[in-house]
């Protein structure tokens, strides 16, 4: 067999041939979760009180989760790499037996594991399946890799806190990921990436850069914006603005807290509720919005609407707050308050078709400016839904059908819609290859029928339209913790909280400096002075540090020759040059999104 290629035999009996440098698919995730159970082995063998949760494959490699009442430590994690190692090295195979359910309980009341037990007197079926590799036993329903051998590149790579199944009612675990390929060198490129992605990671970038933080003192997952983060969430607030308003919506804003009554009514109390928030006022029962859909409905529900109207398209930068578990929790990235930049579409079926790639185009050309490739899955209807059958095929009908007139490629997940409705769902592509959730657009047939939503047609007839749900950038905040990632914290000059910042050499250019920081202030430009009694150098540093683009230096010579000279964060220097001259090199960048 060529050395590209590798063949597996798995614990089902399958033989397959793969390329080495397989970096997703099946066979990568039966690699991963069969070195998750080595994992949970080697823990086993070195802390034998823990008891054992659930191990799965996931998108980058796996996890385990693992009831000890000490703390895995880094070193933990370096002996338990070396037991692996040692079990590897044994090649045990891996042995599937089945049992019936109440065996199984005995088995591993016998072993201690209760968190088996538990699962088991959840699992329905009469008989299920377990695995051993030498002296460890999992429940499993597999398959996993004919034996330990096979696997030739792994590691672990952090632990952190998980509720037993994500309630966090529940006791919190400890969970130990880890990541595991074919190749030495694909999980060496692997690792790399990920170093980098710590270098980049925006909870450090944000603190270092002065741009948010996250206190205890506020509350878990509610983030507080510093002057240079808030100047940067204004510059794509005011970019969102003018690109919805080119395009024919119309600004409007609605209230944070609605009558329970429209929440019932919408559905969201029955499928919804447990990621809200509720409230009380004068006997009467509120909930504060996770969604600004039913304002807008109302907005379109205040006059009669004629089919000249439609499409109407209304743009809301609204602000919701949903119940996310602590355990969730991350930075920017899952928090608790955040601005949706969210608009509801209200057509006629008919014009769903251009709309739906309106919205196509729009996302496209924001992903062209800030530098995102993306990729598209449609998700159908779930098993917690409401409206018919009839309208779920229609409305995916409908997604399905832009998409493939305009040629994009997507694949299908089906069963993740939300409750009332189909959806696209984009996934950006960052400058480390990871892919983050932000666009998506649903199609809803079923809110306008509760609602009464209704138009009067050419015929002078009742009809109903059809609304679509649709974020371009998504959440604001999850957005600005992607972008800070994308760009490492060096923002492109349009995009910069601070695009330039003015240094003087010595005490006698501060005043020709100020003169400078004026000149561009007036012209709109986002610049500061380190007027400082400090060594330029320390100076330039800071500024290199802050991922400034522009760094102004003026001297004794530039005074003189009414200039500047030009340093980029990256250390070239530009040729001096006029205030002016400067000035109107930042505005074309910044007209050109660069």
């Amino acid at each position: 067999m060529s050395e590209k290629f590798i063949s597996i035999t798995s614990s089902d009996g399958r033989e397959m041939v793969i390329p080495r440098d397989t970096t997703t698919g099946e066979e990568l995730a039966i690699l991963r979760h069969s070195t998750a159970h080595i994992m949970a082995e080697a823990v086993k063998d070195l802390f034998p009180s823990v008891k054992i949760a659930i191990g799965p494959a996931i998108e980058h490699g796996f996890y385990y989760d693992f009831d000890y009442e000490g703390a895995f430590t880094p070193a933990d994690l370096e002996h338990i790499e070396g037991r692996m190692r040692e079990i590897i090295a044994e090649n045990r195979p891996f042995q599937r037996e089945e049992l019936t359910r109440e065996a199984a309980i005995e088995l591993f009341t016998r072993l201690d594991e209760p968190y088996k037990v538990e699962l088991l007197r959840d699992i329905p079926e009469e008989v299920v399946s377990i695995y051993r590799q030498g002296g460890f036993i999992d429940l499993c329903r597999g398959p996993h890799i004919a034996s330990a051998g096979l696997v030739k590149a792994f590691k672990l790579t952090g632990v952190a806190g998980a509720y037993w199944r994500g309630d966090e009612r529940n006791k919190m675990l400890q969970r130990i990921y880890g990541t595991a390929f074919f190749d030495r060198k694909v999980i060496e490129d692997y690792l790399e990436k990920l170093e980098e992605a710590k270098r980049r990671d925006h909870r450090r970038l944000g603190k270092e850069l002065d741009l948010f933080s996250i206190s205890d003192e506020a509350g878990a997952g509610l983030v507080i914006y510093h002057p240079r983060g808030a100047m940067l969430r204004f510059i794509i607030e005011d970019f969102e603005k003018r690109e919805h308003l080119k395009r024919g919506y119309q600004l409007v804003i609605g209230p944070q807290i609605l009558k329970l009554d429209l929440w019932k009514r919408s559905g969201h109390f029955d499928n919804y509720r447990e990621n809200m928030y509720f409230t009380e006022i004068d006997g009467q029962q509120y909930g504060i919005k996770p969604m600004n859909c039913l304002a807008h409905m109302l907005i379109y529900k205040s006059r009669v609407r004629s089919y000249r109207d439609l499409p109407l398209r209304f743009f809301e930068l609204g602000t919701v707050h949903r119940h996310e578990k602590s355990g969730v929790l991350h930075g920017l990235l899952r928090v608790r308050q955040f601005t949706q930049d969210d608009a509801h579409i209200i057509c006629m079926p008919e014009q769903l078709h251009d709309e739906i790639k309106g919205v196509i185009d729009f996302v496209t050309y924001v992903m062209g400016i800030f530098g995102f490739d993306y990729e598209v899955e449609i998700s159908t209807k779930p098993e917690k839904s409401i409206g018919s059958d009839e309208d779920w095929e229609q409305a995916t009908s409908a997604l399905t059908g832009a998409l493939r007139a305009k040629d994009i490629p997507f694949t299908v997940h089906e069963g993740e819609g939300a409750f009332y409705g189909p959806k696209i769902d984009i996934k950006l592509k960052d400058a480390l290859d990871r892919r983050w959730q932000c666009a998506t657009i649903q199609c809803d047939f079923t809110l306008p029928e509760r609602f009464d939503l209704v138009y009067v047609g050419a015929d002078g007839e009742r009809h109903r339209p059809v609304m679509l749900h649709r974020v371009i950038l998504g959440a604001l905040e999850r957005f600005i913790g992607v972008l800070i990632e994308h760009y490492g914290g060096a923002f492109p000059t349009w995009l910069a909280p601070v695009q330039a910042v003015v240094l003087t050499v010595t005490d006698r250019q501060i005043d020709y400096g100020r003169g400078v920081l004026a000149e561009m202030m007036d012209a709109g430009l986002r610049a500061e002075g380190d007027f400082r009694n400090e060594k330029l150098s320390l100076k330039i540093r800071e500024a290199q540090i802050q991922k400034i683009p522009y760094m102004l230096i003026i001297g004794d010579k530039e005074v003189s020759s009414h200039s500047v000279t030009v340093r980029l964060r990256n250390g070239e220097n530009l040729s001096a040059m006029p205030v002016n001259q400067f000035v109107a090199m930042v505005q074309d960048k910044c007209r050109n999104y660069q």
